[in-house]
């Protein structure tokens, strides 16, 4: 039944990201290929389930949609053929980049270093919803209600802590202005990847030490990369490159894996 899984939820509110950026930030974003993005994940999707599993019922479309529409609020291109590369490594990497049940790579992050790393007309826009208040607290109140039925919130709270304590650290040794603070940290991207895309609960460590050491490594290379290296997207990169650290950090702690059915019984 609809709404009675979490990643309803989910699906809804990316959607209604996705329709209120094309609404009020007049994003350059061309409705061909968002279709191409979804159609390819749920069809990549559909044939690996049934490759991998031999005709299992549950195809996992909910988490291909979910994929779907973060790379279509994150990535941009300019073929059609750009998105199709970057869905298919999405979805590819949740059967070929796994250990056990888990992923090692959030899928539509993986997808985004994809293309950018291997086509010419992939990019990331970190400030396309720009830095309307308005807008976090839009996120923060939506992501919120996934993130309490999730029991994911140490992520987000570690990962944002920890990146705005070294922001705060960084803007005083400057000896700027704290608009400055708030100009680096009121980012509508950053926000929408700290509650969606670094709380994945497939792709992150299990114990809750294990989340929050984890979260908080992220925001640490999230830091370097964006004020030393002055690399835009970061957050993105960052998580790519400490992915594997979670299996490591569920070696170190152990505790039960996420699982999605588990979680709907429970609610």
């Amino acid at each position: 039944m609809l709404f009675q899984d979490i990643r309803d939820y989910q699906i809804l509110f990316l959607s209604l990201f996705l329709c209120l950026g094309i609404g009020t930030r007049d994003w350059t974003l061309r409705p061909e290929l968002i279709i191409v993005a979804i159609a390819t994940c749920l069809l990549t999707q559909g044939m690996l389930s049934l490759f991998r599993d031999q005709g299992v019922k549950a195809l996992g479309l909910r988490s291909a949609l979910i994929t779907a529409l973060g790379l279509s609020l994150l990535l941009r291109a300019d073929h059609w053929t750009t998105i199709a590369i970057a869905a298919v490594s999405a979805i590819g990497s949740k059967f070929v980049l796994r250990v056990g049940d888990k992923h090692v790579f959030n899928p539509a992050n993986f997808g985004i270093i994809t293309a950018l790393l291997f086509t010419a007309d992939a990019w990331v826009s970190p400030g396309q919803w720009g830095e309307d208040w308005w807008y976090g607290l839009l996120f923060f109140g939506t992501g919120g209600m996934i993130l309490q039925r999730v029991g994911r919130w140490d992520t987000t709270a570690a990962f944002l802590g920890c990146y705005s304590l070294l922001e705060a650290m960084r803007n005083l040794w400057l000896g700027w202005t704290w608009d400055v603070y708030l100009h680096r940290l009121m980012s509508g991207s950053l926000i929408l990847f700290a509650l969606f895309m670094v709380t994945d609960p497939r792709s992150i460590p299990n114990a809750p030490i294990g989340r929050i050491v984890w979260a908080m490594c992220i925001a640490i290379l999230t830091f370097i990369l964006r004020n030393y290296l002055f690399v835009p997207t970061a957050v993105f990169w960052a998580l790519f490159m400490l992915a594997p650290l979670s299996i490591l950090l569920d070696l170190l702690w152990l505790a039960p894996e996420f699982s999605w059915r588990q979680k709907q019984e429970e609610g």
